[in-house]
């Protein structure tokens, strides 16, 4: 039996819709500017180009309700997105056996520090620092595919204080899921516990203290967030 030199780090468990079960996760996987009309307005071009991925931590996902406003930043952004969870993995699975792969999905957001992450971009240097901080990807309830199906259609919204910011539907995806965790798995071994962020609409902007963001999408029922 192992005998660890310091205490184990916790394991990241999210719940499952009606269930008791929990879901453990393993890595993050985020995919960028994935819907066209959101690639335009962060003055990219939106033909469909190689897909590309940054990476969140596990601990990065948060089903508390709440996200706490960021350190070092005056410019936070909400992306309202569809959280994807592996069930299983491997290397090299194929565009028609990705689905098979999925356990479930969920709403989620990819809160951006989008002054620290504008000024990453202008240097050439990794995302993390705007992406990767504590409680930066607050999450629903993971609604599994047994219950839902796969969702590749569909409305996909947020509202700030009951005025709408951003608004989609899945279908407007450049790249598909089953594509995103076929092209994934050509360069990491996926795995059960994964999480795939597929991508935000248009419409994404700065939130401020005492704000409650609310996301829908079809398929997921609705959750609120309150910036704190």
């Amino acid at each position: 039996m192992s005998h660890y030199a310091i205490p184990a780090p916790r394991v990241v468990e999210l719940p499952v819709a009606g269930n008791d079960a929990v879901f453990p996760v393993r890595r993050v996987y985020c995919i960028g500017r994935n819907y066209a009309a959101h690639a335009i307005e962060m003055g990219h071009d939106p033909n469909r180009e190689p897909p590309f991925f940054f990476q969140k931590n596990p601990d990065n996902l948060d089903p508390s309700g709440e996200f706490p406003y960021p350190a070092h930043s005056s410019d936070v952004h909400h992306e309202v997105e569809v959280a994807v969870m592996l069930k299983s993995g491997g290397t090299n699975i194929s565009v028609d056996d990705a689905l098979n792969h999925v356990y479930g999905y969920a709403l989620s957001l990819d809160m951006t520090r989008r002054d620290l992450q504008g000024e990453q971009k202008k240097m050439g240097r990794p995302w993390e620092i705007g992406k990767a901080f504590e409680r930066s990807a607050p999450v629903g309830p993971i609604h599994p595919v047994s219950e839902v199906g796969h969702l590749d259609n569909g409305s996909i919204t947020l509202k700030i204080d009951g005025e709408l910011k951003q608004e989609g539907d899945l279908n407007q995806m450049i790249w598909k899921v089953p594509e995103m965790i076929s092209y994934l798995s050509e360069y990491f071994e996926l795995a059960a516990g994964d999480v795939i962020l597929s991508g935000t609409p248009s419409g994404v902007g700065p939130v401020e203290r005492g704000q409650t963001m609310e996301m829908a999408c079809e398929g997921l029922g609705a959750m609120t967030v309150k910036v704190v």
